[in-house]
């Protein structure tokens, strides 16, 4: 078994990395919550047929009464309907104080299952079951927990770290290829704004059976690279800021696209070639880091371009939550694996996107 600590005081817990680790996830969190008398499991309708059955049998074994709420897939479900239901579901589940919430699936279940246990009887304990890349290696890990309003991407949320989060790499397996690339655009940002020896290892990966023959490796260092990160900046106030890399632009590839067209993974692909390649140009880069990020996200079928005009950027940018006042903060890279802020006043944004 591989593990990361993630030290955070009295908030501190334990990423577990381990193949087959779902069916011991019941005994895990006894170990975790021994008074514990019931579990909600929040799980969306692509996961739950494949995995909730899995849970609850481990759940049960251990005394645990197990109650399942079940939301409709999809990035566009992310939003404060779907949040009430799931809060209507918990408390006719009867959870008090001493239970928890158990989030299975991927970045969408991750956030919202998340927040609401974080809002509900303001505050039960929750767990994270990843069955995702892009979950397993950056949104289940450092405690950011939101929902989705029409004007933008996570916009309502709070900061809630999970009691403990399970990675059960053989999770993975079962993933569509586009979604196992689509949270590859998560790993390659980490080689890019800080993991060099990783963004290296991922170029000589031939294909995806080499790349799962890696995974947990893979995993375990952006894990590490996150706990790290969120260790020294729990509240996303400056180093951590590192990890939206891509981010700004990419989430506003899947805004203007009604969240219906690029996953969040090739939002951020978009981003962090479209970035880099204005950044070569304003001389903060070194030439050519946005061709070589551009070929490893091609290899993995990644999009490095958008049909999208600048006025669409910046309308799209305009309520991002990384905005401050008049300003916004931007991860640009030196070079591969050396990464910086850059405040960047809203009226200049333009520079930095493309014509």
């Amino acid at each position: 078994m591989r593990n990361v600590h993630v030290d955070l005081g009295a908030k501190s817990y334990d990423i577990e990395i381990e193949r087959g680790l779902l069916k011991t996830a019941g005994k895990r969190i006894r170990a975790l919550l021994p008074k514990a008398e019931k579990a909600a499991v929040i799980t969306d309708s692509n996961v739950g047929p494949l995995y909730t059955r899995t849970l609850r049998k481990t759940l049960e074994e251990e005394g645990f009464s197990v109650s399942v709420q079940l939301f409709e897939a999809g990035e566009e479900r992310k939003n404060l309907a779907t949040l009430g239901s799931l809060y209507n579901g918990m408390a006719e589940a009867g959870l008090t104080r001493s239970d928890l919430t158990i989030a299975l699936g991927g970045g969408v279940t991750g956030d919202m299952g998340g927040l609401a246990a974080a809002t509900f009887l303001r505050g039960i304990a929750f767990v994270q079951i990843p069955t995702s890349l892009l979950a397993t290696v950056d949104s289940s890990v450092g405690g950011k927990v939101a929902v989705d309003l029409p004007e933008g991407k996570n916009l309502v949320g709070a900061f809630y770290q999970p009691k403990a989060v399970f990675i059960d790499p053989d999770l993975l397996q079962t993933l569509p290829v586009r979604y196992l690339h689509d949270g590859l655009a998560e790993v390659i940002k980490y080689g890019c704004i800080r993991e060099k020896a990783l963004f290296e290892k991922l170029e000589q990966i031939q294909d995806d059976t080499e790349l799962l023959d890696h995974l947990d490796e893979i995993i375990e260092i952006c894990c590490n690279c996150k706990a790290r990160i969120v260790e020294r900046d729990e509240f996303d106030t400056g180093e951590r800021m590192l990890l939206n890399f891509g981010h700004t632009l990419g989430h506003a590839v899947e805004k203007t696209f009604n969240f219906d067209t690029y996953s969040h993974g090739e939002g951020v692909s978009i981003g962090m070639t479209l970035l880099t390649r204005r950044s070569e140009a304003l001389g903060f880069t070194e030439p050519g880091t946005a061709d070589r990020i551009a070929a490893l996200l091609q290899k993995f079928r990644l999009p490095v371009s958008v049909r999208m005009g600048q006025e669409e950027f910046l309308q799209a940018i305009a309520l991002d939550k990384k905005k401050r006042g008049s300003a916004i903060t931007l991860v640009l890279l030196k070079n591969i694996g050396e990464s910086f802020l850059q405040k960047v006043p809203f009226s200049e944004l333009g520079k930095y996107l493309p014509k």
